[in-house]
């Protein structure tokens, strides 16, 4: 399927989903991350800040979780049309922006590039790792921005059933893919 046909599909199936159903899902994609990659302390992470009203996966679990096992914790904002990483700490004001999302009051841009892992947003994910995104490109460009070494993790709520049939060649395909039931890796040439 084409990448519009998939955004518009998995958007639908999203917004289907109860506020319950939407949160124990995400209990269980956190708790495969959780097993999968064992974080520590001291590890950077950066994750995403849900949008509620896009009913995203709940990953202020994950954040509230890092930051009580010491692990150092960057969100996105966007700022001039960029997105820049902002670490974030216990006492750390957020605000809700315009468009009614929650970010860091701060515009201070940490300026990190290495981070253990990138816990991605995203629509759907297919079989080999490429993504879906709400097609503003944010996510590709941080990708190209950061250390190589960092591992891109998508998490969703479905399975990767479809192939993504308009994979652009500057497209960065995810290094794994979390969902309720499995954490797939794409290093092993899933096909």
């Amino acid at each position: 399927m084409l990448k519009a046909e998939l955004r518009k599909k998995y958007m639908q199936k999203r917004k289907a989903l109860s506020h319950d159903e939407a949160f124990l899902l995400s209990e269980k994609i956190f708790q495969h991350f959780v097993s999968y990659f064992k974080p520590e302390a001291g590890q950077k992470m950066h994750v995403f800040i849900p949008i509620d009203k896009f009913n995203e996966v709940d990953t202020q679990i994950f954040i509230r979780y890092f930051l009580a096992q010491h692990i150092r914790v960057y969100v996105p904002k966007i700022v001039a049309d960029k997105l820049i990483n902002i670490e974030i700490f216990q006492d750390t004001v957020f605000e809700t922006n315009s468009w009614g999302i929650s970010e860091p009051a701060s515009n201070e841009d940490s300026g990190e590039i290495y981070f253990h892992y990138v816990i991605t947003p995203l629509l759907y994910c297919d079989r080999k790792g490429n993504r879906v995104g709400y097609g503003k490109g944010f996510y590709d460009a941080l990708f190209q921005s950061i250390s190589p070494d960092t591992k891109k993790i998508g998490v969703n709520y479905f399975d990767p059933d479809e192939y993504i049939d308009d994979v652009w060649e500057n497209d960065i395909p995810l290094d794994y893919l979390v969902t309720p039931t499995e954490v797939l890796s794409f290093f092993s040439g899933l096909e």
